[in-house]
């Protein structure tokens, strides 16, 4: 059943012990998300499997209390933060759960007791939407965490509208944190050395198909593909995609710039469609995405670059000359 801003926090107060659970490997926005739940309404903050690097130094900026690998058979409500399939929550058993979530497609809705879906740039913007309507007050630290996900996760604004500004602005007036704290929490994330070498590792091995005017890149690492992504993507690909390898199991993040998504690539819808080819999960927003299968790495990415072949052959790349 959807519901609602005011919907979904009039449930929540049906509930006395209350999970809030994040996705593996978390980031910001899930960390966040889930902190500022569990501050206005009470819970508890779970991790299924860790966090990243830029999340758990939020963690330990903000002193967030957080389970690690929590049982919820040990909550009354397990609300599902930031996750659009059970993979992500590396296929855990839920009874009776609920969903926020922004993806632009989100599977666990299906057997959710209720759920909050909006195609917001983050979860923090509906998050803050849920206080507002609660006239929660937005306290220093549940704002610095909400603007660290918003700004995470729309890659440092690349991927905002008009909405994302507004909110973001909105926090900034309420709460008096300005952006410049955000960035220098961020900016002191320690760079660790194995994810360097995965980069470099991920340009040394790039792969360049060139569909008219517009590059399309192929790598793959042993870790960080989504990181690696990003960084295809900075340094001159409209799109990319990073195979990782972790046993038969495949993963493979995609990024898309601006211009790519403009014309017409859906990085998600991609993922979704050919998760389905090997009965896998995938899915996530239009410039960036993911997909979970067991199947031949060099296949799968040779699937992802065909489908955006099919989508930009007749395209312009406005940045061409």
């Amino acid at each position: 059943m959807q519901v609602d801003e005011v919907g979904f926090y009039n449930r929540l107060l049906d509930y006395h012990n209350i999970l809030y659970l994040c996705h593996r490997n978390a980031d910001p926005d899930a960390i966040s998300s889930a902190f500022a739940l569990s501050e206005a309404i009470g819970g508890t903050v779970g991790l299924v499997d860790g966090s990243n690097r830029v999340a758990s130094l939020l963690v330990d900026k903000l002193d967030i209390d957080v389970v690690e690998s929590p049982n919820p058979e040990d909550y009354d409500l397990v609300v599902v933060v930031d996750t659009s399939t059970s993979a992500q929550l590396n296929d855990i058993k839920l009874s009776n759960y609920c969903v926020i979530d922004h993806h632009a497609t989100t599977a666990l809705t299906e057997n959710a007791a209720f759920y909050l879906h909006r195609n917001a740039t983050s979860v923090a913007e509906i998050v803050y939407d849920v206080l507002t309507c609660m006239g929660a007050p937005i306290m220093h630290r549940l704002a610095l965490g909400l603007m660290a996900g918003i700004v995470t996760d729309t890659g440092h604004f690349k991927h905002a509208t008009s909405k994302t500004f507004k909110t973001f602005g909105e926090i900034i007036e309420s709460s008096g944190v300005e952006y410049a704290e955000v960035l220098d929490l961020m900016a002191s994330t320690p760079q660790d050395v194995s994810m360097r070498i995965a980069m470099l590792k991920s340009a040394s091995r790039a792969s360049i198909e060139r569909i008219n005017d517009w590059l399309v890149v192929t790598s793959n690492v042993s870790s960080f593909g989504g990181s690696a992504s990003s960084m295809l993507i900075n340094i001159g690909g409209d799109v990319a995609f990073v195979g990782t390898a972790r046993g038969d199991n495949i993963r493979v993040s995609g990024r898309a710039k601006r211009d790519a998504v403009n014309a017409g690539v859906n990085l998600g819808k991609i993922m979704e469609e050919i998760s389905g080819h090997y009965e896998g999960t995938g899915g996530g927003h239009a410039g960036a995405a993911g997909i979970d299968v067991i199947a031949d790495m060099d296949t799968v990415l040779f699937e992802c670059v065909e489908s955006v072949r099919e989508i930009l052959k007749d395209k312009k790349n406005p940045l061409s000359l």
